[in-house]
């Protein structure tokens, strides 16, 4: 057995060494006896074993207490569910990874089913971080804003919440209780007197000394205490305050702290169950239905319900409820930090490995509770209704997008339902900050993962060239395609390409894949039609008469919606690209200037045309900038680059 390369393992560097070994591939031998043959080499020792078909792809990736003892109960060629002998059957060879523990074990297998996506495994598809509250602590006037991504900026973090909308939500009530600044540092800095947001009653106004330093900081004190759960001590001083103004006449005043009172109230309101003897965990519940199953998470904190999401899991053909769930939860907390206390609808198979594995992530201890009484199992309750009305809903929504799909084979001609759809626009202002955008549908709806856009970068294409510019977006894209998978055995080349325009569009699309020999791949073209209005549209194929579709049939109402969805995003990246260029400055371009040494000019001359005409002398005397970035920077404005 040889030693297994590091690469194998992404997120496992501090792991001891491991070994590894393989049978003969026999490619028409039962998948049984294959299985039988590697057993000679195992021990009982922990490790992770894989299961490859004939092509060498990966079938299942799993974690053993004693590979051998695991694997062991592969060898046998009855006594298996259906879903487990199909995947013995197809076995054509194995591979196998010791550790020095099982948790070492666990983590491996998490992250390998992550990279490899076998199709026996349950895989979570959707496994990004959430976002966070942000207090930052690096300004005398501290900063309340939301975060997402690693906690490298200091300050308090608060949640994570379920969604940016329960986040956004969360901020836009908070600043009227509290009235935190939510603008940038350098916002902050430039202004001369109170923006929008203290007109509406949404700041304090620190940036122009309507408020002092220590007034602002008790503000930030009671908006973390209400975010740790503190809330009624806080509404029972501003009520007090109220009372006091009130009595003293001072109305202005007494109506702020009652609005503050109704904006700390209706963040409550909005926080839906806020259990009082749950102070931090996650609430997790699994439902299971016609092969289809939804995982829905509850995020408990500081005793109040921070959101809720539900997660529908590639369920590995069939499997059962205590593995969904043991790998739902190996992979959700494999990129972010565990609660200390985790209530499940149903117990999982390791929940002792489970356990160590999370307190190691965590650094403290995590339990994971299956409550049958009292105010958890009514939460728990709560979530696996919600996990079961989420389940009828996809189920129901995915049988709609099936009739729509076989609807639009029907329209158009195809030989069978398309599994991937995808859909391409342009967007520019005459010519200026082009971009290519492509979103992508399926059985499941809009699969926002794989959207795409594309910088226009070619300096041939005459500026506002449409078709110029989508030759290039689809050249740049199949050529891709066409690299990573020639065989086109994947699941990422598309059956059927809609194109935003007409016959001009869909002859630079024909042309494009012809340049790259590329075949059977349906394009259509969605033209406005008559007047340009919704309803008349007209279909472009290469060589063919534009056709249309009824203007009630659903068939066209889904196109008008798939073809709207990529105008939106097109337009939403040519929108980031512009606003990005209006921030750019000549700095930007300067060699060895970074965004730190970009403020200290900013801040010393003023501006970018002011950093342009200055003297090398003074350039030196900049606080942060060296006589060799001195004479760099007078360098490239003054033509000696």
């Amino acid at each position: 057995m040889g030693r297994e390369d590091s690469t194998e393992s992404p997120g496992l560097a501090d792991a001891p060494t491991f070994e590894e070994g393989s049978s003969a591939t026999t490619a028409r031998r039962p998948g049984h006896e294959v299985i039988r043959d590697c057993l000679k080499g195992l021990d009982d020792s922990p490790g992770v074993y894989r299961m490859l078909d004939e092509r060498g792809e990966v079938l299942y990736v799993g974690k053993a207490r004693s590979l051998r003892r695991r694997v062991s109960s592969y060898a046998k060629p009855t006594g298996h569910n259906a879903r487990i002998g199909r995947m013995i059957a197809a076995t054509a060879s194995m591979m196998f990874l010791t550790t020095e523990t099982e948790t070492e074990a666990l983590l491996l297998e998490q992250n390998l089913i992550k990279q490899l996506k076998p199709r026996y495994n349950v895989l979570l598809r959707d496994d990004k971080s959430f976002p966070n509250i942000l207090i930052t602590d690096a300004h005398a006037f501290p900063q309340i804003t939301k975060h997402r991504g690693q906690k490298k900026t200091p300050g308090r973090y608060f949640g994570p919440f379920a969604s940016a909308g329960s986040v956004n939500r969360t901020l836009n009530q908070l600043q009227r209780a509290f009235l935190l600044r939510n603008c940038s540092d350098a916002m902050f800095e430039s202004r001369t007197r109170p923006c929008l947001m203290f007109q509406i009653k949404r700041c304090c106004a620190p940036c122009v000394g309507k408020v002092s330093e220590e007034d602002y900081a008790a503000l930030v004190e009671d908006a973390a205490l209400f975010l740790n759960g503190r809330s009624t001590r806080i509404q029972t001083q501003l009520a007090s305050d109220m009372a006091e103004a009130s009595a003293a006449m001072e109305f202005e005043r007494a109506a702020a702290l009652r609005d503050r009172i109704r904006a700390l109230t209706n963040v409550q309101a909005t926080q839906g169950v806020n259990p009082e003897g749950v102070e931090e965990a996650d609430v997790i519940a699994l439902h299971q239905d016609g092969g289809h199953a939804c995982v829905q998470v509850f995020f408990i904190r500081a005793n109040q319900n921070w959101g809720n999401r539900a997660y529908f899991p590639r369920t590995g053909a069939g499997a059962e409820p205590e593995e969904i769930l043991e790998a739902f939860l190996g992979q959700f907390y494999s990129n972010k930090p565990p609660p200390r206390m985790i209530l499940l609808s149903q117990a999982i198979e390791n929940t002792d490995l489970m356990e160590e594995a999370l307190s190691a992530s965590l650094g403290r201890r995590v339990s994971l509770l299956v409550p049958q009484r009292g105010e958890k199992a009514q939460l728990v309750e709560q979530a696996a209704r919600n996990a079961r009305e989420a389940l009828a809903r996809r189920v129901a929504e995915s049988a709609s997008q099936a009739a729509l799909l076989d609807g639009v084979a029907k329209a158009f001609g195809l030989d069978a339902p398309p599994r991937r759809i995808e859909v391409y626009d342009n967007s520019h202002i005459m010519g200026t900050n082009a971009v290519g955008g492509m979103i992508v549908a399926g059985p499941e709806g809009l699969i926002k993962s794989q959207y795409r856009k594309f910088n226009i970068k070619s300096k041939e294409i005459t500026p506002g060239d449409d078709f110029g510019m989508m030759h290039e977006v689809l050249t740049r894209r199949f050529s891709r395609l066409a690299e990573e998978d020639a065989d086109r055995e994947g699941d990422t080349w598309p059956d059927l390409v809609l194109i935003d325009g007409g016959a001009g569009q869909i002859s630079a699309a024909e042309a494009a894949l012809a340049e790259l020999g590329i075949s059977g791949v349906t394009l259509i073209g969605v033209a406005k039609g008559e007047d340009r209005d919704a309803g008349k549209e007209e279909f472009h194929r290469a060589g063919r008469r534009p056709m249309a579709l009824g203007h009630r049939d659903p068939v066209l109402y889904y196109i008008q919606r798939l073809r709207d969805e990529a105008h939106r995003f097109a337009i939403g990246a040519h929108r980031s690209k512009r606003a990005a260029q209006t921030r750019a400055t000549p700095l930007d371009e300067v060699p060895g200037v970074g965004a730190a040494r970009k403020r200290a000019l900013l801040a010393h001359f003023g501006s970018a045309k002011a950093v342009s005409r200055a003297g090398l002398t003074d350039l030196k005397a900049a606080p942060g900038i060296s006589d060799a970035l001195a004479e760099t920077i007078y360098a490239f404005f003054h033509g000696e680059r």
